[in-house]
């Protein structure tokens, strides 16, 4: 049996890539994705090879005036500039497996309105910042989804932050 066609996000994802790693070029966007993506929104793209994460970078507000611009960017950061891993060969290239998140503008809220599975979250204290996507392997309760996001932006856990939540399209 055939594997489904990726969605056409992650489709531009993998070109983007593939053309940076073998030219050091970054793709244009082609006409016809520009104007179905037009919109601007915040855009994570995450990379995985054999199930494990290999790379995953992305914006929760838009630093590109469309959605097609945010995925080649943030395709290529994924691949090229994650500090936690080395940079994706075009030889792994068949091995990773893609997936592009399209993030809703984040909204304050409070803990007990969250649910890992469905909502990402965005903690803040002052100038620091810690996200997690929606529906994370390993991430079972509210409690360690704000834990984990505490962490990644090096709020002590017992300090008081903003709380933002916001939900993804994800594409694979």
């Amino acid at each position: 049996m055939l594997s489904p066609k990726p969605h056409p996000l992650v489709e531009l994802a993998q070109e983007a890539i593939y053309v940076y790693l073998s030219t050091r070029i970054m793709m244009q966007v082609p006409a016809s994705l520009m104007e179905m993506f037009a919109r601007p929104a915040g855009v994570f793209v995450c990379l995985k090879k054999n199930g494990q994460l290999r790379g995953c970078v992305g914006t929760y507000q838009p630093a590109r005036p469309t959605v097609a611009e945010e995925v080649v960017h943030n395709a290529i950061a994924s691949a090229t500039r994650d500090p936690r891993f080395s940079t994706v060969t075009l030889a792994e290239l068949k091995e990773i497996d893609c997936s592009v998140d399209v993030l809703t503008i984040p909204v304050l809220t409070a803990a007990w309105d969250l649910d890992p599975q469905r909502f990402g979250i965005l903690v803040v204290q002052g100038p620091r910042r810690g996200l997690l996507l929606p529906d994370l392997d390993g991430i079972e309760t509210v409690e360690q989804q704000i834990r984990e996001a505490k962490q990644k932006a090096g709020i002590f856990t017992d300090e008081a932050v903003e709380l933002y939540c916001f939900t993804v399209q994800r594409y694979r």
